[in-house]
């Protein structure tokens, strides 16, 4: 008995140690990969410059995963306005990619990814007008895809964007002189930590460069204006401060308060095309229905809060 007692400790403790082993193990092959998740609070949601929530603030949160090799890949959402995706409320987007580092200059990296954008029950075929009436009926959805490759050095990068389909659905069902795929968006950001309060002072500014134009002798007049204006391109940018603190033991808080705004307010503004809404909101004038307007692209302060966890 005695015996069968030794062999068994002894059978027991190897055992123990092969599973503490294979759970050392799996430990470390579980520490190659990063998971964390993300949750928001914007005045304004600001994409590019442009809101996308009519002026109005939004919630915001998603999770990324990332592999010591630079893989990575996440989803994010945000609230937004049907004025702009009409029958959608909420962007959705998932990504994915590689960081890496290039040998030859210390500090050097450099990205590169695919990007899609996702509306849920939104599409151009529920564009309507202040009638109500639909304009685009056959146009798909404002799904859009990219690639993307930059690169950065220590607090400066830069990335180029380029759709893989039409940017947004843009199109000739849609109003368009045809299809916009190629359309590019170029970027330089800088995130400088400033010496003072654990700031860090944020700077962009980027060029969108769609390819295409609004077609204003459409059949179906989707495209009038009160500009007449067709090009969309703009220039945008970006500037604030930021910073990253703690609320008692709960860290990972950032808050930050921007400026940001672009141009090109003859299409973008509030007698432009991409400024009016598209889910049939509008104004009755002496029985003319008129657009509901709204300038997208103004330059306004905007507030941010976040915590990553």
């Amino acid at each position: 008995m005695r015996q069968s007692i030794l062999l068994t400790a002894v059978l027991g403790s190897l055992s123990f140690a092969q599973v503490s082993y294979a759970a050392e193990e799996a430990k470390a092959e579980a520490s190659d990969w990063t998971v964390t998740g993300n949750v928001g609070f914007a005045s304004d949601y600001r994409f590019r410059g442009m809101s996308q929530t009519w002026k109005k603030p939004a919630v915001q949160g998603g999770f990324d995963i990332s592999h010591k090799s630079g893989f990575y890949a996440g989803v994010w959402g945000s609230n937004v306005s049907p004025n702009t995706y009409p029958d959608a409320n909420v962007e959705l987007d998932l990504y994915g990619g590689y960081n890496g580092s290039i040998s030859a200059v210390e500090g050097l990296g450099y990205t590169v990814g695919l990007y899609g954008y996702f509306y849920p029950n939104g599409s151009w075929g529920k564009y309507r007008d202040a009638t109500g009436a639909r304009l685009t009926p056959s146009g798909g959805s404002w799904n859009t895809y990219e690639a993307n490759f930059g690169l950065s050095y220590n607090w400066l990068s830069a990335k180029a964007s380029v759709t893989l389909g039409d940017w947004f659905g843009a199109e000739s069902k849609t109003g368009w002189d045809g299809g916009t795929s190629g359309t590019t968006y170029l970027e330089i950001n800088a995130a400088y930590p400033l010496p003072i309060w654990d700031l860090t002072l944020v700077a962009h500014v980027g060029h969108l460069n769609v390819a295409g134009k609004l077609n204003l002798n459409a059949p179906n007049g989707a495209s009038v204006s009160t500009t007449n204006e067709t090009n969309p391109d703009y220039t945008d940018y970006k500037i604030g401060l930021s910073k990253a603190f703690k609320i008692a033991s709960s860290e990972g808080w950032n808050a930050g308060v921007y400026y940001v705004g672009a141009n090109n307010s003859s299409y973008w503004g509030d007698r432009g095309y991409g400024g009016a809404s598209f889910n049939g909101a509008g104004v009755n004038n002496g029985g003319t229905a008129i657009p509901q307007q709204r300038n997208l692209n103004e330059g306004a302060f905007v507030f941010t809060i976040s915590r990553t966890f």
